[in-house]
């Protein structure tokens, strides 16, 4: 059985090396060096003063917890608008960079864990992430009252910075690092069952063999072979 099978691939090995080198040709032409990209994680710890209410019991501070968690969640949803990325670029103001507010936009996203709010910058250059990461510090601690309508009148910052913005290297995704492999493999694959495709497809008989398996007696052949 295996020996068909490697007769049938001997005789349209072009087959199956086609798709191979169309994906690799069609790669080479289009690939690009992975680009490098660093990464600035920034904590903020949320919340406000709870409010001191003569002869009112405050439930030793719950609701002042609780309010912290929603003011994290809802700053993390803040993160994600073009209005922050505006503000943001506003204190940033570097000179001769061309960022529009959809770009950092795109490279920022953000987390909440109970009072805790995680914002995450990834940026290709590492000077670049440390001004924006210490632009973003500043807009939350000294401008996130802002974005709330009903915290107008707070005392006090809604958020303390916990980090300073430091970048760290991103390492290569695994799809960087797999992709041409998986793409070559998946192309072998194609080309294997293109070949079994055209064979299938074949009206003309090859050997012996295929018409003994038809069920014909064979007499002789020409020109001879075993």
């Amino acid at each position: 059985m295996w020996i068909d099978i490697l007769r049938i691939v001997a005789r349209r090995w072009w087959l199956l090396l086609l798709p191979p080198a169309v994906v690799l040709v069609w790669t080479v032409i289009t690939y690009r060096t992975p680009q490098t990209a660093y990464q600035v994680t920034l904590r903020f710890a949320a919340g406000l003063p709870p409010e001191q209410t003569p002869g009112v019991y405050n439930y030793d501070r719950q609701y002042a917890w609780l309010a912290s968690e929603y003011l994290a969640n809802g700053l993390s949803d803040v993160v994600h608008t073009s209005l922050f990325a505006q503000n943001v670029l506003k204190r940033w103001n570097a000179p001769g960079a061309s960022i529009s507010p959809e770009q950092l936009e795109a490279a920022m996203t953000a987390d909440q864990t109970q009072s805790i709010l995680e914002v995450y910058l990834t940026w290709p250059n590492a000077a670049q992430a440390a001004q924006l990461g210490q632009a973003i510090n500043d807009e939350l601690t000294q401008n996130g009252t802002s974005y709330w309508p009903q915290l107008s009148k707070a005392k006090g910052g809604p958020v303390v910075a916990l980090d300073k913005p430091t970048p760290t290297g991103v390492a290569v995704s695994l799809r960087n690092r797999f992709d041409i492999p998986i793409r070559i493999i998946v192309a072998f694959m194609a080309g294997l069952a293109l070949v079994f495709v055209v064979h299938a497809l074949d009206p003309y008989l090859r050997d012996r063999k295929e018409l003994e398996r038809m069920g014909c007696r064979v007499v002789g052949q020409i020109p001879h072979r075993v």
